[in-house]
């Protein structure tokens, strides 16, 4: 009996989690955290509590720039296996506008909700529209690399109105534009450890990649190798929404982490999950480091949010990938 063998993008480097490729880019994104540590106007060196404030705010904030990063970038490539589309990941998809909503309908019912309680709100509200998602692609007969992305901005489109709506009405619409900022500015020691729980949903991921790697190649294959590929599809779910939902609530909206970082991986590696997710961790903190980085720096002592400079940057590699897209046909 001969085997096929399987298409060269999703073989490319398999077998090999752990190369010296990945070790420099350990090596630079380390110094970018070293860098990200020593950054700031606070002079940590020179002041009496200089050892004091770097534990409150400067070790936090870079904790909180690698799970984020990772976190984000990681929710997006497993949404672009699912839906088998390239250009979706939670902000174009409405994940994030209904972490929004959820988040914002808890402070409303709720003024004075702990932060796990407001996280519960946005990882609920973040599952259903993740689920909307999908139910909504299902019906969708036109499953071109377009369609699905506008289906998804047009939904986080309705989501984000009625949130603005909500808000205006109940004198909340400068919490909310506070809230989708995107800023590590307010990330303190005390306020940022939930975010430790994507490290969890990270291991989660890694430990059911292949399962997700093979939904990924369709319902009608996944189901004839013995796959519960809608089981898959709603574990898949749960972890994007834990991730986004955590994350709006401690950091805010991070645009286009999870497009730009899957899609530069997946150029080099193919699409075997497993194996692209030690790169897509690492270069997802690389990504947001830079930025924050910037964002500290172009304006001192003022901050520009994160979200403002992953926007531009993002919306320019998504027009690159369309482009590219439109010329492959």
């Amino acid at each position: 009996m001969t085997t096929a063998t399987p298409p060269p993008s999703r073989t490319r480097h398999k077998g090999r989690l752990f190369d010296w490729r990945l070790l420099v880019g350990v090596a630079v994104v380390g110094a970018l955290l070293a860098l990200s540590l020593a950054t700031g106007v606070y002079d940590i060196r020179g002041a009496d509590d200089g050892g004091e404030m770097f534990a409150i705010t400067r070790i936090p904030r870079t904790v909180a720039l690698v799970l984020a990063g990772a976190a984000m970038a990681m929710s997006g490539l497993v949404m672009q296996l699912l839906t088998q589309n390239r250009f979706v990941e939670p902000t174009t998809t409405g994940t994030t506008e209904w972490a929004g909503l959820g988040l914002l309908t808890v402070m409303i019912l709720l003024p004075g909700a702990s932060i796990g309680t407001r996280m519960a709100g946005a990882i609920l509200a973040a599952f259903v529209g993740t689920m909307v998602f999908f139910l909504f692609l299902r019906r969708v007969t036109l499953r071109s690399s377009l369609i699905v992305p506008i289906v998804g901005i047009m939904l986080g489109a309705v989501v984000s109105s009625v949130s603005t709506f909500v808000a205006l009405r109940t004198d909340m619409l400068q919490n909310l534009g506070v809230w989708f900022a995107g800023s590590f500015t307010s990330v303190l020691r005390g306020q940022y450890e939930p975010l430790w729980i994507v490290a969890v949903v990270a291991v989660a991921v890694f430990v059911v990649a292949d399962r997700f790697t093979v939904a990924g190649l369709g319902e009608e294959i996944s189901t004839n190798v013995g796959l519960n590929h809608n089981r898959v599809v709603l574990l898949g779910t749960t972890l994007i929404a834990v991730a986004t939902g955590v994350v709006t609530v401690v950091v805010g909206n991070l645009p286009f982490l999870g497009l730009i970082v899957p899609n530069i991986v997946s150029m080099f590696r193919g699409d075997d999950l497993r194996g692209n997710l030690p790169w897509v961790c690492l270069l997802g903190i690389g990504i947001v480091t830079v930025c924050d980085l910037v964002g500290r720096t172009i304006v001192m002592p003022f901050e520009v949010p994160v979200s403002l400079i992953l926007g531009v940057v993002g919306a320019v590699v998504f027009i690159l990938l369309l482009l590219r897209q439109r010329r492959r046909g």
